[in-house]
């Protein structure tokens, strides 16, 4: 079976570890969510995440933090969908929570943080927001 919106499925897979307190979730691998991995464990929101070969794709073991019993990542939403994608050129990149979040966007220069776009004067398509 094939899946619509794989950035969807590892986020909900990350949201609802954190909700349950798991200490760890396996997600299956590809580019995009290794690139969206790096991010997490770039801005603190995760301690690590490997990739593990099955035969296959491959898997994503995500190492979750936690601070204090709560988990470090209090929300993920995936901003551009298939069906309605979000473009934005990088002086309208949005501020998730004051700066306080991160958004997570695709670029012709990779997949980076909404920060280091505006830095790199370079637009593209907001995947999520993380806060």
């Amino acid at each position: 079976m094939s899946m619509t919106d794989p950035v969807a499925d590892f986020l909900t897979r990350v949201r609802n570890a954190a909700k349950a307190k798991h200490k760890r979730v396996d997600i299956p691998a590809s580019n995009l969510k290794k690139a969206i991995a790096q991010i997490l464990v770039d801005e603190k929101f995760i301690s690590n995440f490997t990739f593990l070969k099955d035969g296959k794709q491959g898997v994503l073991r995500i190492q979750l933090k936690y601070n204090n019993g709560k988990a470090v990542i209090s929300g993920l939403r995936r901003a551009s969908r298939p069906g309605i994608r979000l473009y934005r050129p990088s002086d309208e990149l949005p501020r998730v929570l004051g700066g306080l979040g991160v958004a997570i966007v695709s670029t012709s220069k990779g997949v980076m943080t909404d920060h280091r776009a505006r830095k790199e004067h370079v637009g593209g398509e907001v995947l999520a927001y993380i806060w």
